[in-house]
């Protein structure tokens, strides 16, 4: 069923050449918002829910961003194509295990998408490949002005947007930023760091959110707090503290670079030689040798092009989609070969790793 949204040529995340960069992968923001006379999902029967779904899909398909996009209901994908989603990050693991009256808009290039029926009633998340809290914020400020056009929203003058969970309650944003930080890790950084944000009210998570573990080196950075600050506050003061963590990252690999040099080109080497030569490779240790290849272009081993394949790569290494690549069916050892194999075929067409411009500390 989803076989068009995963051939997509423009799809923000696997199809994108121009847009990677050091450092941030992507962004993302959602906004929670609520229908103002149904109840909650959690709080709804399914009835009540089918309504709220049936509402908001004919509600939906009007806004010219989801026009020629793809509409699914959860219900009617088996757990391969949920899976795929999930690991686009265009579903939530919540949404990906309920299939009362659940479905998800995505608009064509799958720089959009709408959860509908997931803890909220309607959750909008806008994502684009690098540093970019702006400019997402700008398109979802439009979208959302156009949907409260068409739907009645749950709002209370003095809290804000009213959302089930009181910790999205006002503004119901959430912005998070998908970064790159081997530096931090392999400084042993990243716990102190961890510490430091959450005490400013930013939240640390994993590839795929909460819960998750941050393979290949990539965590989610996001605001926690809604309530009591306006949409601009909060991006600024996101913004200001991933700059900070931007800074500290670079500095963490230069330093690496200056005091563990051989140690270090010797992990990209090895890497590099069993991406191009393995027959065997889980997710999570292609995730954390395609973590070594990104830090290779940063530091001009590779070059600049081939950042977004790697990135496009931190995805299609995905369990789901290694398995929707060599049909649906195999098991976990076959998984694990297929995913090598496609991982030699990239790798080929990969030039040297070129030493002699590492990037000069001296």
């Amino acid at each position: 069923m989803i076989e068009s949204l995963i051939n997509n040529k423009r799809a923000e995340l696997t199809q994108s050449t121009k847009k990677a960069a050091p450092v941030v992968l992507s962004t993302r923001i959602r906004l929670a918002r609520n229908l103002a006379d149904s109840p909650f999902p959690e709080r709804a029967n399914l009835s009540q829910r089918s309504e709220v779904l049936k509402k908001c899909q004919s509600k939906l398909m009007q806004l010219a961003k989801l026009k020629s996009g793809f509409f699914y209901e959860l219900g009617a994908l088996n757990d391969l194509e949920k899976q795929i989603l999930l690991e686009r990050h265009l579903i939530s693991r919540e949404l990906c295990g309920d299939d009362r009256a659940t479905g998800v808009f995505i608009n064509k290039d799958q720089t959009c998408a709408v959860m509908v029926n997931e803890e909220d009633h309607l959750r909008i998340q806008f994502l684009k490949a690098g540093f970019n809290l702006k400019s997402v914020w700008k398109q979802i400020d439009i979208f959302d002005t156009e949907l409260e056009g068409l739907l009645d929203l749950a709002y209370d003058p003095n809290f804000g947007y009213l959302t089930a969970c009181p910790t999205n309650v006002g503004t119901g944003l959430r912005a998070s930023v998908m970064m790159h930080l081997p530096g931090l890790v392999i400084a042993e950084h990243m716990e102190r760091v961890i510490r430091a944000v959450n005490q400013l009210g930013i939240a640390v998570r994993g590839l795929f959110g909460e819960g998750s573990d941050a393979t290949g080196h990539v965590f989610q950075i996001s605001n926690q707090q809604t309530l009591g600050e306006s949409e601009a506050q909060i991006l600024d003061r996101l913004g200001n503290v991933l700059k900070t963590i931007i800074d500290h990252e670079v500095n963490a690999r230069f330093k690496c670079l200056e005091e563990n040099r051989s140690k270090l080109l010797d992990q990209i080497g090895r890497g590099f030689g069993a991406l191009c030569n393995a027959h065997i490779m889980s997710s999570n240790e292609a995730m954390n040798l395609l973590s070594l290849m990104r830090l290779a272009v940063d530091f001009e081993i590779l070059p600049e092009d081939k950042r977004a394949v790697i990135d496009r790569l931190f995805i299609e290494c995905q369990p789901g989609h290694v398995q929707y690549d060599a049909h649906s069916g195999i098991d976990a050892d076959l998984r694990d070969s297929a995913r090598a194999e496609k991982l030699r075929e990239e790798f080929k067409q990969f030039p040297s790793l070129d030493f002699d411009k590492v990037i000069n500390l001296s």
